[in-house]
């Protein structure tokens, strides 16, 4: 005999409860936070009408394609519309969106058939990121869109994306190469034109160079670091040039 989502709502009213504490929002429809949480699998075995979470999966795609973007293009508004969709596209594919599920336990409010519970279910990332993403769609940022504005809904999102923001964007090197590509379908060069200090405190001293000019240096303790510093020099440097 199979069951109903308001059935499955009243069996599983504490941990409802306690998933909108751990994300701090309340739902105005615990129906469709509580759809959200049911697997294709479990659909199959035990609901009467077999809904599951992969309507509201597309939804919630949809909204944080549109939330992040709005984050991004508000935080970097000089930032090339490429370097943007690679971002974007990093902060919202299956491993990013289960990693931001995991942060809030959700695999545990899961509903799953017996054989992908089984199968460890509720951790896969295809299944994480579907639930995560269904969440969004039953309300959370939804509303926020419809309610308040682009703004507040972004101020709702920024705990997904502010440290993988922070991470890609640090990423100087990545964005000199693809903004000399893109202008002169031509790469810098990184040159390492000093080293100094005992070994155990090493300081290396790198510049970059692009068509036989400097455009900027760096020095740090590592190789690495040091044409890190070199490249954002460079982009400061070409950035004051176009200004």
């Amino acid at each position: 005999m199979g069951t109903t989502l308001a059935a499955l709502i009243q069996d599983n009213e504490e941990g409802l409860q306690e998933l909108q504490e751990r994300i701090g929002y309340r739902f105005r429809d615990l129906q469709l936070l509580q759809l959200a949480l049911v697997h294709s699998s479990f659909a199959f075995e035990r609901l009467d009408d077999g809904r599951h979470n992969e309507t509201q999966e597309f939804l919630g795609d949809a909204v944080l394609d549109l939330t992040v973007g709005f984050i991004l293009f508000t935080r970097f508004p000089e930032m090339r519309e490429g370097k943007l969709t690679r971002i974007r596209s990093a902060l919202v594919n299956e491993n990013s969106l289960a990693d931001r599920a995991r942060e809030i336990d959700l695999g545990d409010y899961l509903l799953l058939g017996k054989g992908e519970n089984a199968s460890r279910g509720r951790d896969k990332p295809s299944i994480l990121s579907c639930a995560y993403e269904a969440l969004i769609g039953a309300d959370q940022l939804f509303l926020a869109l419809i309610e308040v504005g682009l703004e507040k809904a972004a101020d709702k999102g920024q705990g997904l994306v502010v440290a993988a923001i922070e991470k890609n964007s640090a990423d100087a090197k990545s964005g000199l190469q693809e903004l000399l590509q893109e202008k002169f379908n031509e790469g810098p060069e990184y040159v390492l034109v000093g080293e100094e200090g005992p070994a155990h405190a090493r300081l290396f001293s790198i510049v970059v160079n692009f068509q036989g000019q400097e455009l900027g240096s760096g020095q740090a303790s590592s190789k690495k670091e040091a044409e890190q510093q070199a490249a954002r020099a460079a982009l400061l440097h070409l950035r004051q040039q176009e200004g």
